[in-house]
């Protein structure tokens, strides 16, 4: 597997261990709210089948992000080398390691940190189309793009 292929493989399998934990979440909060059916009555049980509601809501809100990550991530070819960047490339930039992906955490493989980003962020739009040798600033520091994988 080749370095590229590695962080992809750690993000995608980062995003589906967070799916994963969601819907557990989710089972838990139903098996909760068929049980406190069983045994509670009145407006108190009311109240908490409707916090119970509210927090599924917001479980599936996240679930729908982290899909919408996945399905970005399912769309990238690791084994592609880029000489251009778009969607999968690895850029390193002022020693800086950048996968164009989906904003995820900053991850660690091989003893080298990943930062993954967005082409739709404000750095990642700057980014796309460029090659090996491009110069651009943000914040007022100079960045300079070294490699394109």
């Amino acid at each position: 597997m080749t370095f590229k292929e590695k962080i992809l493989h750690y993000y995608k399998q980062l995003v589906q261990d967070k799916i994963d934990v969601f819907h557990d979440m989710i089972s838990n909060l139903t098996e909760d709210a068929k049980n406190d059916a069983k045994g509670s009555a009145g407006d108190k049980h009311e109240t908490a089948l409707s916090m119970m509601h509210l927090e599924q809501e917001k479980l599936n809100h996240k679930i729908k992000e982290y899909l919408e990550q996945k399905d970005v991530l399912d769309k990238i070819d690791a084994s592609k080398p880029n000489k251009i960047i778009a969607l999968g490339s690895l850029i390193k930039a002022n020693g800086i390691l950048l996968f164009m992906s989906s904003a995820l955490p900053k991850i660690k493989i091989e003893d080298k940190n990943i930062i993954a980003l967005s082409p739709k962020s404000p750095l990642g739009s700057k980014l796309m189309g460029q090659q090996v040798d491009y110069t651009f600033e943000i914040n007022g520091t100079k960045y300079l793009i070294e490699s394109v994988e």
